[in-house]
C-alpha cells in the first residue's frame, strides 16, 4: 500500500511524460518480469495419527538398554522445532487421538485429548473408530465438556457419517440426534479451509470401512468413504478455491493392495493431493505415491511425527521432502503441556483407579525380563508369552472372583486386537497394566471391557483354533492367544483347514482331548465376543462360533453374560493387575515368573509339506472345498469330453 502512495506521489511531480513512461516500466520489470519471492513456494504439512491418549513418554529397550519413546510433551517441542524452520506448517491428525491409556477413563469427563491438541495447536482433526469406544453417549458427553471449557481446540472434520439413514433409525435416533447437536455446537463440518503462508488448503475428514465395522457401538451409519470422497472434492473444486486438498482419512493400508483403503481411495479421487493415512497404524518411512496422490503415515502412539513437504509442478503439487521424527527422550519437555497432564494424571487417580484401589504409579510387580513390544506383537503367528501372561490372568481373575461359587473355566481368549501395550524388564505400574488392555467400557459406563462367560462346544473351540491360524491371515485382529487350548498347526496345509490337533491344556501341561459335542466354559472380553460375527464374515461364513450360555441357548445380549467381581464389573485390565501383583514376592514385590519367559506349547507348528502331512486329519472344510473343487472339474471336463466325442464321431462320418 505504501509503494502505491509514494508511486502516486512521485507521478504528481513528474513533468516529463517520458520520464513517467521510464518510471512505469521499471516498475513492471520489477513486480512482474522478476522471480516472486512468494512465502508459499513450498507447504509443510506436519502430521499425526492414532495417538491413542498417549500423554506420557514409555518405556522399551533398544539394544538391550532401556529407554523412551512418545508423549505429548516431547511431541510439542518436536513440532516446535519444525515450525521455527516452517511457520506457516499445517498441523493435522487422522483419528484414533482418544484410548489407549489410563487418560482415556476421563475422556467424557475432561476432553483431555482435545484441550491438550489444541495446547498443541491442531488445525484439524478427524473421528477415528476409537473414539466411539464409549459409545454415542461417550462421545457426546467428551464434546460438550470441550465446548463448556472454552479453550482452544482443534476443529472436528467427518464428511461421511450418513445422518439421514441414522436418524430414520428408531433404535438410534435418540442417541444420534444428541451426538449431531453436540458436533454442530462443536463446530463439524464436511470439510474446511485453512490459510498459511497465502496457502488455500481443503481439509476434509472421513472414517473407512474397516474402521466402522470395528465400532459396533458407534450408534451410526457411514456412508461409503470413496464416494463420498468423489462428492466432497467435487464440492471443494466448485467453491471453496483451494490450492490443495489433504484428506484426514481414518482407513489404513495394507499389504494386500485389494484391501489397502486409503491407496484404493487415492486411485479413485486422484484429485486429493495429500491424504493422511490412520487406523492402520501404519509406519511409512516413504510416502506411498499413486498418480498424484501422497499418502502419508507415521505410525501410532506418538512415538512419531510425520513432515511431509511439497513444491509446486505444474498445477499440482510434489514431495519435496518427507521425514518421520522420533519423539525420543533426547527432546526437550514442553513445560507447559507437562502441567497439564499432570493435572490430568491426578484426576486419573482420584476419579478412576481409587474405585479399584489403585493409582496411576502404584508399583506391581517387577521383571527380569522383557516382553515382546507391542508394535509387533501379533504379526507374526505362533504362540506368544505375552498373549499367554494375559490369557492366564483371565482364568486367575474369574477363580477369585467367583471364589466358592466358582465354576470351572477351560479356556481363555485373547485376540490380539485388544492387547494395546506391553511390558519391558523393571518395574510395573498399575498405569502400565492399564495400558495392555485399555480398550472399551462396560454397561456399568465406567471404563474398561468387562470380562464375558460363555459356553462352546469342542467342535467350535477346534473352529476358534482354525480362525487364529487361517482368519488372522485376513484379519490380523484375530490372532488369538488361549489359556487351555493347545493346538498344532500346518501353515502349508489348505487354508481353514491348517489346524491338525486340537487339545485341552491344563496349567501343569497335560493334554486331554476335546469332546466335540460338549459345552466348555470360555472367558474373554465384551468386545471380543461381539466381534465374532466379523470373523464369520471374513471365512465367507464357512467358520462359524455361536457362543451359548450353559443350557446350550445361544446368546444375544453378551451384556447379560458379564463376569462380576462382587457387584463391580471384571474388567479385562483389573484381571491382569491383579495377576500381576498375585506372584511370588521375594524383594517385597511381585515378581513375574521364568514361566512367562518361554513357550509352552500351546501353538505347536508343523512345517511338513509331504502328502501325509498335507492331508492328514482333514476337516468338514476339506472335503466341502474338495467336493467344490471336483464339482468345478466336472463342469470343464464333461463338456470337453462331449465336445471331442462328437469330432471324432465326424472325422468317423468323413
Amino acid at each position: 500500500m505504501t509503494y502505491t502512495q509514494s508511486s502516486i506521489s512521485f507521478f504528481q511531480k513528474m513533468k516529463s511524460v517520458k520520464t513517467a513512461a521510464v518510471f512505469l516500466l521499471m516498475a513492471v520489470f520489477v513486480t512482474v518480469l522478476l522471480p516472486a519471492q512468494s512465502p508459499s513456494a513450498e507447504i509443510s504439512v506436519i502430521f499425526t495419527h492414532d495417538m491413542h491418549s498417549h500423554f506420557d513418554a514409555e518405556r522399551y529397550m533398544e539394544n538391550g538398554k532401556a529407554a523412551q519413546r512418545g508423549g505429548f510433551a516431547y511431541m510439542k517441542s518436536a513440532i516446535d522445532n519444525i515450525i521455527a524452520s516452517y511457520p506457516d506448517s499445517f498441523l493435522l491428525d487422522a483419528g484414533d487421538f482418544a484410548m489407549g491409556t489410563p487418560y482415556q477413563t476421563i475422556f467424557s469427563a475432561e476432553a483431555a485429548e482435545l484441550r491438550l491438541m489444541g495446547l498443541m495447536g491442531f488445525e484439524a482433526t478427524t473421528l477415528g473408530n476409537h473414539e466411539f469406544d464409549y459409545r454415542t453417549q461417550g462421545l457426546t458427553d467428551m464434546l460438550n465438556t470441550a465446548i463448556a471449557d472454552g479453550g482452544r481446540l482443534p476443529p472436528i472434520i467427518i464428511a461421511n457419517i450418513d445422518w439421514d439413514r441414522t436418524l430414520a433409525d428408531e433404535s438410534r435416533a435418540v442417541n444420534a440426534a444428541a451426538l449431531k447437536d453436540a458436533l454442530e455446537c462443536y463446530g463439524t463440518a464436511d470439510y474446511m479451509i485453512i490459510e498459511k503462508g497465502g496457502i488455500r488448503a481443503a481439509v476434509f475428514g472421513i472414517l473407512g470401512m474397516q474402521a466402522d465395522s470395528y465400532a459396533p457401538l458407534s450408534g451410526l451409519y457411514f456412508k461409503n468413504q470413496v464416494e463420498t470422497s468423489k462428492e466432497i472434492v467435487a464440492k471443494i473444486k466448485a467453491e471453496a478455491a483451494a490450492d490443495i486438498i489433504i484428506c484426514l482419512s481414518h482407513s489404513g493400508t495394507n499389504d494386500n493392495p485389494q484391501k489397502s483403503e486409503d491407496e484404493l481411495l487415492a486411485a479413485a479421487v486422484p484429485d486429493i493431493d495429500i491424504i493422511i493415512s490412520g487406523h492402520s497404524h501404519t509406519k511409512l518411512n516413504a510416502p506411498i505415491i499413486i498418480g498424484n496422490t501422497v499418502v502419508a503415515s507415521c505410525g501410532e502412539y506418538t512415538y512419531n511425527i510425520g513432515h511431509i513437504r511439497l513444491i509446486r509442478d505444474g498445477d499440482r503439487y510434489k514431495v519435496s521432502g518427507y521425514e518421520l521424527i522420533p519423539i525420543s527422550g533426547d527432546l526437550q519437555k514442553d513445560a507447559g503441556l507437562e502441567a497439564a497432564i499432570l493435572k490430568f494424571r491426578a484426576l486419573v487417580d482420584s476419579r478412576y483407579f481409587s474405585r479399584f484401589g489403585y493409582s496411576f504409579d502404584q508399583q506391581l510387580a517387577y521383571s527380569d525380563f522383557s516382553f515382546i513390544p507391542i508394535e509387533r506383537f501379533g504379526k507374526v503367528q505362533g504362540e506368544d508369552t505375552l498373549g499367554n501372561l494375559i490369557s492366564d490372568s483371565y482364568i486367575a481373575a474369574v477363580k477369585k472372583a467367583e471364589g466358592d461359587s466358582y465354576r470351572k473355566v477351560d479356556v481363555a481368549v485373547v485376540p490380539s486386537g485388544v492387547v494395546r501395550g506391553s511390558f519391558t524388564e523393571g518395574i510395573i505400574t498399575v498405569a502400565d497394566a492399564f495400558n495392555v488392555s485399555s480398550l472399551g467400557i462396560g454397561p456399568d459406563r465406567i471404563p474398561g471391557y468387562p470380562l464375558v462367560s460363555i459356553y462352546l462346544t469342542g467342535k467350535e473351540l477346534k473352529t476358534a483354533a482354525e480362525i487364529d491360524v487361517s482368519v488372522s491371515i485376513l484379519m490380523g485382529e484375530a490372532r488369538l492367544y488361549m489359556s487351555g487350548l493347545s493346538y498344532t498347526y500346518n501353515p502349508h496345509r489348505l487354508l481353514l483347514n491348517r489346524v491338525t490337533n486340537v487339545r485341552l491344556a491344563d496349567a501343569g501341561g497335560k493334554m486331554t482331548a476335546l469332546d466335540d459335542k460338549k459345552l466348555y466354559r470360555v472367558v474373554s472380553g465384551l468386545y471380543s465376543c461381539q466381534m465374532l460375527g466379523a470373523v464369520e464374515a471374513q471365512s465367507f461364513g464357512i467358520l462359524k462360533v455361536t457362543p451359548k450360555d450353559e443350557n446350550s441357548n445361544p446368546i444375544t445380549d453378551f451384556e447379560k453374560h458379564i463376569v462380576y467381581d462382587g457387584d463391580t464389573e471384571l474388567k479385562e485390565w483389573a484381571a491382569l493387575a491383579n495377576y500381576l501383583g498375585s506372584f511370588e514376592s521375594p524383594d517385597g514385590i511381585s515378581k513375574i515368573p521364568e514361566y512367562y519367559n518361554r513357550l509352552h506349547g500351546r501353538k505347536i507348528e508343523e512345517t511338513g509339506r509331504t502328502p501325509a502331512a498335507l492331508l492328514k486329519n482333514p476337516n468338514k472344510i476339506f472335503f466341502i472345498l474338495l467336493g467344490a473343487l471336483l464339482l468345478i472339474l466336472a463342469i470343464i471336463t464333461v463338456p470337453t469330453c462331449l465336445i471331442i466325442r462328437r469330432v471324432r464321431r465326424k472325422k468317423r462320418g468323413n
